[in-house]
């Protein structure tokens, strides 16, 4: 067998070169060399009709728009309402899904879930390169799970891989993890930038031409992110990234990226003895659970992907002894605090300037939306001045430099669903107050400058 040849490509310009250097010959940048498979153009294989539309599956030519029909998607349903909820309705055939997250935090756990549930109907094929199948297997036996039409392999060479699909003809695969796969044509050692793109690159070119619906489990960095090259976020269709803290109950997978659905849609699991279990009613587990009123707390609505949600924003803001105040923010961005308690001395006439201003989303979900700016003034506010705001009041908008209270997406959404849980009472924009007589039962009180939020209370 002939010896695959080997390059190296400048990861600032993109020259080739056929030695390593320390600095590139054309953009003079130094340690931007990585090394690449130079391939050969393979024989023609055999590919699966329904997919020769795709770039680099079959023949291609040039047509209009307009001549081009779109496809049915025929979706799969994993068994799991919130996983097919984050995916866009199920699985799509020839689709690559990427997961991301802590270690610990349920990724395996997850995918042998819905794999032994798929294997009822669908041929399934588990690729782990980091347990033993007995490990595999005991945790199958754990979970309770009935796998025994599941198909394992512990392999880490992506050719040795691939020629077991080609055999097995799997419908779902799993590839745990990809940085564990190495290909024979680099010399790297695997989970180097150059192995995992190219490993993946043959991987995303396997599911394409076969039609096979591929997982991807991708290890992340100490700051959250896909460890590896950003190149491969973008070779997949759907990244989604599982956040919550390990030693907490619940688990929630938010979709990044999704080609064949909505974005920052987010499913909720929680981790019991027997896996994840799904969370039909997230909003129950973010509420309070005060048996009395305190200060320093404010339910908002917050909108993930299609579905608006109830959570607890806590405050604490107390008389700070150092030089600088402290900002410190769980679930929120930190610089938009700073940004806000600005606003709100500007255009509310109330200073923070020597006082520590602590902030927390219950349950560690994170809030990404401006429909937090409102919930978290008044929660600072209430906790300052020691004013208890009503536990039937929900609250929510968008904070503006200018100290308007500006609106924000599904207002009336986001009431129905404060509405469904109890609440008597809501202080929302102005604009997205809804005509009268269209919400029964609910109290709702417009503002449309930020100091008409603070004499609400």
């Amino acid at each position: 067998m002939a010896k695959p040849k080997i390059a190296y490509s400048c990861t600032e310009c993109g020259s080739q070169h056929p030695k390593w250097g320390g600095q590139c010959l054309d953009c003079k940048a130094w340690n931007s060399m990585v090394e690449v498979a130079v391939v050969a153009p393979a024989p023609a294989a055999k590919v699966n009709p329904r997919f020769s539309g795709y770039a680099g599956v079959g023949k291609t030519e040039v047509q209009s728009l307009e001549d081009v029909q779109p496809g049915d998607v025929q979706r799969t349903p994993t068994m799991q309402v919130e996983l097919d909820r984050v995916l866009g309705g199920g699985l799509v055939p020839g689709s690559v899904v990427l997961i991301g997250g802590d270690p610990g935090v349920g990724k395996s756990t997850l995918l042998l879930q819905t794999v032994a549930m798929l294997s009822e109907q669908l041929n399934t094929l588990y690729v782990t390169g980091e347990e033993s199948l007995e490990q595999v297997s005991m945790r199958a036996h754990r979970l309770h799970l009935a796998a025994g039409k599941v198909r394992l392999l512990t392999e880490t060479n992506i050719e040795a891989i691939l020629s077991h699909a080609q055999k097995e003809q799997p419908q779902v695969m799993v590839i745990d993890s990809i940085q564990t796969i190495y290909t024979d044509m680099l010399q790297s050692a695997p989970g180097s930038v150059a192995q995992v793109r190219e490993s993946a690159a043959q991987l995303v070119r396997y599911a394409k031409k076969s039609g096979a619906a591929l997982f991807l489990v991708g290890h992340v960095t100490k700051e959250g992110t896909l460890a590896g090259p950003r190149v491969l976020e973008h070779m997949v269709d759907t990244v989604l990234y599982f956040e919550g803290d390990t030693s907490s109950q619940f688990r929630m997978v938010r979709a990044i990226k999704n080609r064949f659905g909505a974005v920052n849609e987010l499913g909720v699991f929680a981790m019991t003895e027997t896996g994840l279990k799904e969370v039909s009613n997230p909003s129950a587990i973010f509420l309070s659970r005060h048996q009395e009123e305190v200060p320093g707390s404010v339910i908002m609505v917050t909108r993930e992907g299609s579905r608006p949600m109830l959570v607890e924003v806590q405050a604490l803001v107390t008389e700070s002894h150092l030089g600088n105040p402290r900002r410190v923010t769980v679930g929120l961005d930190q610089n938009r605090l700073a940004m806000l308690l600005a606003v709100l001395q500007s255009h509310g006439g109330i200073a923070t300037h020597d006082q520590d201003v602590f902030i927390n989303v219950v349950g560690g979900v994170r809030v990404t939306e401006t429909a937090a700016d409102l919930p978290l003034l008044l929660a600072g506010l209430s906790s300052l001045r020691q004013r208890v705001i009503p536990k039937d009041t929900v609250v929510f908008g968008e904070v503006g430099l200018a100290g308007e209270i500006r609106p924000v997406q599904g207002g009336l959404d986001r009431l129905k669903e404060a509405a469904k849980h109890g609440f008597k009472r809501a202080v929302v924009p102005k604009a997205n107050a809804p005509k009268r007589g269209a919400l029964e039962g609910m109290e709702v009180i417009a503002v449309e400058r930020l100091a008409d939020a603070v004499d609400v209370f």
